[in-house]
């Protein structure tokens, strides 16, 4: 069936749309809304509403009448952007399906599979994780005899992070290394050699990272006028989410991408760009409206989040904000209590403190999950974890183990990139060392006779020692007959490839019993998906973070914690009751921030975000003085930050023992 439609249609009444949504917007969520034509800017304050307003716009845009094949949604996790438009299909039905909805990474890698061919980039690349790329980059490094350097050369982690690094902030390496790793100085030049090798080995060999997945679609929107004049006529309406935490190279993908209809709107606050270490730029929001001729700018300013005297703090935070948009968050809730402000004797009495009024709270029928301790570093919270123990008071700190760093799952997917990208040495070299009999240098040596063979999977003429090569045939025959059906839905390809690896995972794991259940889970992801290629990008792109056995541990009253978190980490989510701890300046703001402005300012949204995570109550702590060995300083003013609030919209307490 051929839909159609125009550009121009007229706007329904009200009484068209199935959706009262003038009654269940505020005005200025109406505003955002109901507007489709031309480059918007909607400044969205902390709790106000933001993604309720992006999913009420693409229901609307759809019941309009636009083709919804036409909407494009970025966010910055997927599970947002799935979120999103399952609310949208709840609300107008299977149309919000067809709805483009995805982060910048997975939108590069779609687009990079179907129109890459245009700058050279085959459909079937791979896309490597870090762990990934710091193999390669280590790899190269021992080629060069890097590793034989009289002095002492950067390890692979640290490379990968320099690489990174001066994409992400599009510097030279040689200007990251003396801003950021000026220990390795004098090996900059080698590095920039090294960058260039690791570069030249993707693309020979399909290989692409995360960084290279935003590289190559901006180079394909910037340089191919026929694929740029495809995807733009496909995608008319663009959304972006989050917009104060892109870095340049997602801002002018942005641009481009909204530049041909003007029909852009993107979304997000100044006041809580926090993001910078990853590349993000607060420019790009505060400047969007200098690039877009007449785009309207619109405000939400009214918090459905927290009590009047939390908002009266960070308000009065960010009057003293350098530049940025000027904004009032206000709410219809009672005012509640003032926030504290906690003077502790030092970092001991500090955890006391805090141990001893969650634990107040918990009396009072808070739950231990509805409150959480924020902190700008998490060495910050070594002493509060010491008395949480003490007190038996259970915590969850957020970070650590994710789900596909786990050995004997990277084994099996290493064995599906090979399937899907018969040239990817680095899963290849991966899966070969796992036979035994064979080591680096065959492992290598067999990579290369396959890589000049027509079959690729064919290993039975293969030389070497007895021991090896029955573990070479049995893999060869899996191989083979994989991909034989390599069109199949990933979860075959999966049950094949896991009867394969069973043993080998028996034989080199003692608790081989909790791995086989994660690769249950691993078998329950793939039957998501009818593709390989799909499968593997998403792994990629977007991993899942905990074993089978936290996946699928039980929501009850023992399980209950309390959360202690990096404020990075805690950005979007709230809680009853918050404590901050440390605002001493030296640690929050950092020692660190103190060498710049944009530095400094960067830390008092940091302190913004973790003020409007409370909805309730909210404490804000700091010890008299501290000694910092790491610095050799002695911390003993309270934040600056601090100080610049109001004096009358905190309460200052007082401790007892």
């Amino acid at each position: 069936m051929t839909r159609t439609f125009s550009l121009g249609q007229a706007a329904k009444s009200a009484g068209q749309f199935k959706i009262d949504y003038e009654q269940l917007l505020n005005p200025r969520q109406y505003d955002a809304v109901k507007e489709f034509q031309g480059p918007i800017l909607c400044i969205a304050g902390a709790g106000s509403g933001k993604t309720r307003t992006l999913i009420y716009r693409v229901a609307r845009m759809i019941e309009s009448g636009i083709d919804p094949e036409s909407i494009l949604l970025l966010t910055f996790t997927r599970k947002a952007a799935r979120n999103m438009l399952e609310r949208v299909t709840h609300l107008i039905g299977d149309e919000g399906k067809q709805v483009a909805g995805g982060t910048y990474h997975s939108f590069a890698s779609m687009i990079l599979r179907k129109y890459g061919h245009h700058i050279g980039i085959p459909a079937s690349f791979s896309i490597l994780d870090e762990a990934d790329s710091s193999d390669i980059i280590n790899l190269i490094r021992n080629e060069l005899g890097f590793n034989r350097k009289e002095s002492r050369f950067p390890q692979k982690k640290t490379i990968t992070q320099i690489f990174s690094k001066a994409q992400n902030l599009e510097k030279p390496i040689t200007e990251i290394v003396d801003s950021f790793f000026a220990q390795f100085a004098e090996h900059s030049k080698d590095l920039c050699r090294l960058n260039e090798e690791f570069a030249a080995y993707k693309l020979k060999n399909a290989l692409l990272d995360y960084d290279d997945l935003l590289k190559y679609l901006y180079k394909l929107l910037k340089e191919s006028d026929e694929a740029r004049s495809r995807i733009t006529s496909k995608y008319r309406y663009i959304m972006a989410d989050e917009y104060q935490d892109t870095n340049s190279v997602q801002a002018r993908i942005t641009i481009l991408l909204g530049g041909i209809s003007n029909n852009i709107m993107v979304v997000g606050d100044d006041a809580q760009s926090i993001y910078s270490f990853r590349g993000a730029r607060v420019g790009n929001i505060i400047e969007f409206p200098g690039i877009f001729k007449n785009c309207r700018i619109i405000r939400l300013e009214r918090n459905y989040r927290s009590t009047g005297a939390i908002l009266d703090a960070a308000n009065s935070l960010m009057e003293k904000a350098g530049e940025g948009f000027k904004k009032n968050l206000f709410t219809e809730r009672d005012k509640g209590e003032l926030p504290a402000r906690v003077k502790c004797e030092d970092d001991q009495e500090q955890a006391m403190f805090v141990a001893a009024r969650i634990l107040e709270l918990r009396e009072q029928g808070i739950k231990l999950d509805q409150m959480a301790v924020l902190f700008r570093s998490s060495f910050h919270a070594y002493q509060l974890e010491l008395e949480l123990k003490k007190r038996n008071i259970p915590y969850a700190k957020w970070g650590g183990f994710k789900f596909l760093e786990a050995g004997h799952l990277k084994d099996i997917i290493a064995h599906l990139r090979v399937l899907q990208n018969p040239y990817d040495q680095v899963s290849w070299l991966r899966i070969l060392l796992l036979i035994d009999g064979v080591g680096t240098h065959t492992a290598t040596d067999i990579f290369n006779h396959l890589k000049a063979s027509p079959e690729p999977f064919d290993l039975n003429a293969i030389k070497a020692r007895p021991k090896a090569t029955e573990g070479l045939q049995k893999l060869s025959k899996m191989l083979t007959s994989a991909a034989r059906i390599i069109q199949s839905p990933p979860a075959r390809l999966l049950e094949i490839v896991s009867d394969y690896y069973f043993p080998i995972l028996k034989a080199r794991f003692d608790d081989y019993p909790r791995r086989f259940k994660d690769v249950d889970q691993l078998a329950l992801i793939a039957e998501k998906f009818e593709r390989l290629t799909d499968f593997l990008a998403d792994l990629a792109l977007e991993p899942p973070r905990d074993s089978v056995d936290d996946v699928l541990a039980p929501e009850t009253d023992e399980n209950e914690k309390l959360i202690l978190s990096t404020i990075h980490s805690a950005k979007g989510l709230e809680w009853h009751s918050v404590f901050i701890i440390s605002a001493l300046d030296g640690r929050f703001p950092s020692f660190s921030s103190f060498k710049t402005e944009a530095d400094l300012e960067e830390e008092r949204r940091l302190l913004y975000v973790a003020m409007t995570r409370a909805s309730e109550n909210l404490a804000i702590s700091y010890p008299s003085q501290i000694w910092d060995p790491a610095t050799g300083s002695l911390f003993a003013r309270p934040s600056r930050f601090l100080e610049e609030i109001n004096g009358t919209l905190l309460e200052n307490w007082q401790i007892t023992r």
